[in-house]
Formats: C-alpha cells, sequence, structure tokens
C-alpha cells in the first residue's frame, strides 16, 4: 500500500530546484561569493560609465582647441577660451608656468629640457588620471571566473555530500545538484567578459586621447619656442548661413 502510494504521487516529497534554492542550501558561503561577484559587477559597470563619460568630455574639447584655441593672439589668450579643470587647459597652464620658470635657466638646452618634461609631467597625470578604475576592470576580468568556480566547487561538494548521504547516485540525484552549482561558474563568466571587453574598449581610447594630448603638447612647445610664430594650421571657420527672407518680402536685387 505504502509503494501504491508514493507511485501514485500523494505522499511523494519534491525536490524543488532553482537558484534561489541553491543558495538558501548553500547558506553564508554561497550568499558571500554572489555578492562578491555582485560588487564586481557594479563597479566594473560604473567604472565604465563613468570613465566613458570623462573621455567624451575630453574628445569634445579638443575639437574647440583646434577650433578657437590656435585663433587666439597669445596663449594666455586662448587659454581663457578652454573650460577651466579641462585636460587642454592644464596643458596650456603648465606650459605659461614652464615659459615663466624658463629664463631661470642659463642653459639654452637645460631650458629646452624643462619645458619639455614639464608638458611630459603634465601629460602622465592626465594620463594616469584617465587609467584610473581600469586596474579594477583588468582584476574583475581576470579573478571573477575563478571566484564562480569556487562557488561551484562548494556546491559540488555539498551535492555530493548530500547524494552520499542519501545512498543514491541516479541520475535524478546528481543532475538537480550539479546543475545548480554551475550557475556560480555562469555567473563568474556574465561579469568577467563585459569587465575584459570595457578594459579594452577604454584602453584603446586612452591611447587615443594620449595621443592627442602629445601632438597638442608639441604645438605648445614649438609655439613658446618661436615666440608665438608657429601654430599648427587652423582651418577657416565655417561661414554663417544667411537668414531665410520672411514670407510676403522680396529677395533682394543683384547688381548686375
Amino acid at each position: 500500500m505504502i509503494i501504491e502510494f508514493l507511485a501514485a504521487g500523494g505522499g511523494e516529497v519534491k525536490n524543488e530546484f532553482g537558484f534561489w534554492a541553491a543558495m538558501e542550501q548553500g547558506g553564508a558561503i554561497a550568499w558571500s561569493i554572489l555578492g562578491v561577484l555582485v560588487i564586481m559587477s557594479a563597479g566594473s559597470f560604473y567604472i565604465l560609465i563613468t570613465k566613458l563619460l570623462e573621455q567624451n568630455k575630453i574628445m569634445r574639447q579638443a575639437k574647440d582647441v583646434r577650433s578657437t584655441f590656435w585663433r587666439a593672439n597669445s596663449l594666455k589668450e586662448g587659454a581663457a577660451k578652454l573650460e577651466k579643470n579641462s585636460a587642454w587647459r592644464q596643458l596650456v597652464d603648465d606650459a605659461l608656468k614652464a615659459e615663466d620658470e624658463h629664463g631661470k635657466m642659463t642653459d639654452s638646452l637645460e631650458a629646452h629640457d624643462w619645458m619639455h618634461g614639464s608638458l611630459s609631467r603634465s601629460e602622465a597625470s592626465i594620463n594616469a588620471k584617465l587609467a584610473g578604475g581600469l586596474p579594477f576592470l583588468a582584476t574583475t576580468g581576470a579573478t571573477a571566473p575563478f571566484v564562480g568556480l569556487l562557488g561551484t566547487v562548494i556546491g559540488i561538494y555539498r551535492a555530493l555530500v548530500n547524494i552520499g548521504m542519501a545512498g543514491s547516485a541516479s541520475i535524478d540525484k546528481v543532475a538537480g545538484p550539479v546543475g545548480e552549482a554551475l550557475i556560480m561558474t555562469a555567473i563568474g563568466l556574465l561579469v568577467a567578459v563585459p569587465a575584459v571587453l570595457a578594459y579594452n574598449w577604454l584602453q584603446s581610447r586612452n591611447k587615443r586621447i594620449a595621443a592627442m594630448l602629445n601632438g597638442f603638447s608639441t604645438d605648445l612647445l614649438a609655439n613658446i619656442n618661436s615666440k608665438g610664430t608657429v601654430k599648427p594650421a587652423v582651418t577657416a571657420a565655417p561661414a554663417a548661413k544667411p537668414a531665410p527672407a520672411k514670407p510676403g518680402t522680396a529677395a533682394p536685387a543683384t547688381k548686375a
């Protein structure tokens, strides 16, 4: 009677499988590993968004440098047209400061090296600021799969212990717990892949910005050493479009 009752499903104990059930069975260790992965993922996306906004700001300001800065009569006048606390303004301010200290150098070669070194230090500080946070992305991409694998190993160990205590190793007893344990590895990969892609993308954009800053500092050095005679070629500003004629007014007649 008992066997028939269990076969009919009246007294069958159903095993609940799923992610939340696995986390509850895993206890504090499983929740801790999941918390670490969530922190890694949130930090990666935060760094991606903030660094992307910072890079876009510098690239947008580069257009202002090309269109307005070199049209000024002097570096001080051009610096006033740039946004404060920007990378380009920092380079100009450091160049002007180095120019003021230029006369203290008795040797002309030492003076040139001083100017070049001052601009190089300014570039290095800007590039270091742009690279901030990228080591976290690299660390997340390298370690997140192993953190997930740790959760998987602990989950499989727990599943094997339960199977040994139950005294049954059938596929229905093994597949569920082991499959739940593998979820941690999948979460680790989902955290690591975006972090690696974000790191490589931001790093390539930083290299492009570094090349732009290096070219700008070279132009500044040439402009200072030539007393303002050497400037990069500046394209002419686009002509303003004529205002559309109002309805009912005749267009001005052209002279023959």
